[in-house]
């Protein structure tokens, strides 16, 4: 299934507007283009639903929020919920700040999303309605482990029905769940915490593979997960051998992205499902 859902982003490249934050938005393009979809960011709110109108998937992140975004984020929601195209939300940082916070669930009821992603911090608080996050990164005590992985499972699973949308829960171990079914996925590396942008830019790709396969939404999300999660593993390999760091790491990611086939995917992803 994951090796067909790849083969679909490569064949129908689809384009992914991304209403994105400006520190990460060049990573974001530029991995879009890398796992063969077609980047657009406009998030002007003069042309957020022309835009979204001739694109096959919206990314939703709140990155660098600000007052003038809000209200073309909605838009562009909406918009696209009009036509039945996939809506991502990357709540960065929800639980840091009121504006934060208030504007995700401003958002959850104005836009129908098709998948929440986020660190376990900010998806408890899309759930709860507050949360502890350390400014866009999860709280320790919110680490997901073997001991807790159950827990937030059926929690991940409760917002799944709560939202409607898909849960992709990230950090050293990822959960993607809907309703009905869960994915525990092992693949990664601690390094991808120590580059600006792992998450904004995984968000993208998950865009852009739901982009290219509506009616697979839950498997397109896990594919997304392990797809940067192996790229994070073999990038990190190839910065050891170079004896490079992070600047190094970040560029081997974006190319192991462009190098992924559907036979590296299936020989290195580690997942289960529950």
């Amino acid at each position: 299934m994951f090796e067909k859902i790849l083969a679909n982003v490569k064949e129908k490249t689809p384009l992914v507007h991304s209403i994105t934050n400006y520190v990460t938005v060049n990573d974001c393009a530029n991995i879009i283009l890398a796992c063969g979809g077609s980047p657009i960011m406009a998030d002007d709110i003069k042309e957020v639903e022309e835009i979204t109108s001739i694109c096959h998937a919206l990314v939703i992140n709140i990155g660098t929020l600000n007052e003038r975004t809000i209200n073309s984020m909605i838009k562009a929601g909406k918009k696209a919920n009009e036509i039945n195209h996939p809506v991502i939300l990357d709540p960065v940082g929800a639980g840091a700040s009121a504006l934060r916070t208030d504007t995700v669930f401003r958002l959850l009821q104005k836009v129908k999303f098709s998948v929440i992603r986020g660190n376990i911090s900010e998806v408890k608080t899309v759930y709860a309605g507050s949360g502890s996050t350390k400014g866009v990164d999860a709280d320790e005590k919110d680490e997901v482990n073997e001991n807790n992985i159950d827990e937030v499972i059926n929690f991940a699973q409760e917002l799944a029905l709560k939202t409607g949308a898909v849960i992709a829960i990230t950090g050293a171990v990822d959960i993607v769940a809907d309703g009905e079914k869960a994915y525990i996925i092992k693949n990664g590396h601690p390094m991808m915490s120590k580059i600006t942008g792992s998450g904004c830019m995984l968000t993208t790709v998950i865009g852009a593979y739901c982009g290219a396969n509506y009616d697979h939404i839950l498997d397109s999300t896990a594919a997304a997960v392990c797809a940067m999660g192996l790229c994070g593993e073999l990038a990190f390999n190839k910065v050891a051998e170079t004896k490079g760091g992070t600047s190094g790491f970040r560029t081997y990611l974006i190319d192991y992205m462009s190098k992924l086939d559907g036979e590296l995917l299936n020989g290195g992803i580690k997942i289960e499902s529950r």
